[in-house]
């Protein structure tokens, strides 16, 4: 992926050091792994910006891998032969930011972008070491592709979505492109796009957001769990924050 001359000399000028992030991007295409999407290359335009200013970065085709429906961590424990989710939670685990590109169908966000919101919602359940649902101190964005009307109103299910998951969501968290209402171009089509400096603007700024945001996040160790340690709430149990091995 080419960067824009503003976009590379953005990472050229760049002295933070994101060396230790690391970012999973998810393509919520409903196209087969071999054939082309306009949302992977928007997607790659974000995903260049955090490689070349020392992000590690994976991409992700939900399309590729045979993930159950449902809201549990492992579908095959409820009845599903097969289920690739379980392979694929290490990765969304490990990584301090997640974006989720989809294209817009009839208004919406793709099914399979539903799914894979679902899937990360069977994971919330779990806690990490403060008592806070694994996704606190993660930061979340999405990029949306088409040729209909939709980009906000698919930006603000999908973050709203991941905010209820416990990602934090920073300024401009998403960024998206469409073309002439009905049939046409979409992104990529003869280089549609590539020059739209509204697209290409906040592009650019989501991702930087999300570096920013998931370095805050790290550096701080993430977000204190005073009043929001699910284990305080527990049945009969009072959470003594200044000793937290306390239970009374």
């Amino acid at each position: 992926m080419t960067l824009s001359e503003k976009q590379a000399a953005l990472c050229e000028e760049n002295e933070t050091d994101f060396s230790d992030l690391r970012a999973v991007f998810f393509n919520c295409t409903l196209k087969l792994p071999d054939q082309a999407s306009h949302t992977s290359l928007l997607m790659d335009a974000s995903a260049e910006i955090m490689r070349k200013s020392g992000a590690a970065v994976e991409d992700i085709r939900m399309t590729a891998h045979n993930v159950a429906f449902g809201v549990q961590p492992d579908m095959r424990e409820h009845g599903w032969n097969h289920d690739d989710w379980p392979d694929l939670w290490p990765k969304v685990a490990a990584a301090d930011i997640l974006v989720i590109g989809t294209p817009i169908w009839l208004g919406e966000q793709s099914s399979i972008c539903r799914l894979l919101i679902e899937r990360l919602y069977a994971m919330s359940a779990i806690l990490n070491e403060k008592g806070q649902s694994i996704f606190y101190g993660k930061t979340g964005g999405v990029v949306v592709t088409g040729n209909e009307d939709g980009i906000k109103h698919v930006a603000m299910n999908v973050l709203y979505s991941l905010s209820h998951l416990s990602y934090a969501i920073p300024p401009q968290a998403d960024c998206g492109w469409i073309g002439e209402a009905g049939p046409g171009p979409s992104y990529g089509d003869d280089g549609a796009g590539f020059d739209n400096e509204f697209t290409q603007r906040n592009t650019t700024i989501m991702t930087w957001n999300l570096l920013h945001m998931a370095r805050m996040l790290k550096d701080a160790g993430g977000i204190s769990n005073h009043g929001n340690d699910r284990n305080a709430w527990s049945a009969g149990c009072r959470f003594d924050y200044e000793n937290p091995e306390h239970r009374s």
